[in-house]
């Protein structure tokens, strides 16, 4: 199987509502996104992405309209976590996003998963399709997710 994988970074805050640790205060991380793609290689004469399964311009492109504009500088908020929403809603023209998930690391590699397997799912009928997805909260912490086959 051959994969190619791109890596793109975002900033974003959140907060664990009630985790034991000071994650459950409000704060922020330099996530780091390895979006890895599987598909057969393209073999069309005079065609820019010839040789490739996808160029990586394209999956930056993509991935930054879909997740990473909406997600970059934003706060990320449990649906459910009335306190901090209302304080982010009462702050005119702040960046909020609301996920139905708890924003754990493991929840908004699920999240964007989902969201990106959409975006890339065999855009040129060559079979492409998102394999695998790491999303990094800190240099030694992260959750990956591999598609099922």
């Amino acid at each position: 199987m051959l994969t190619i994988t791109r890596k793109l970074e975002f900033d974003a805050g959140h907060r664990i509502p009630d985790h034991k640790s000071q994650c459950r205060n409000l704060h922020g991380h330099r996530y780091v996104l390895e979006i890895t793609l599987v598909g057969n290689v393209i073999e069309e004469e005079g065609s820019s992405d010839n040789g490739m399964i996808m160029d990586f311009s394209d999956i930056k492109s993509l991935a930054k309209q879909h997740l990473i504009d909406v997600w970059d500088h934003a706060f990320l908020v449990y649906e459910k976590d009335d306190k901090v929403r209302g304080f982010l809603e009462s702050i005119p023209g702040h960046k909020t996003v609301i996920i139905n998930r708890i924003p754990t690391v493991e929840n908004l590699a699920q999240t964007a998963f989902d969201i990106l397997n959409a975006v890339y799912t065999d855009r040129y009928g060559t079979g492409l399709r998102l394999h695998k997805l790491v999303l990094h909260e800190t240099p030694n912490c992260w959750a990956e997710i591999t598609a099922e086959s």
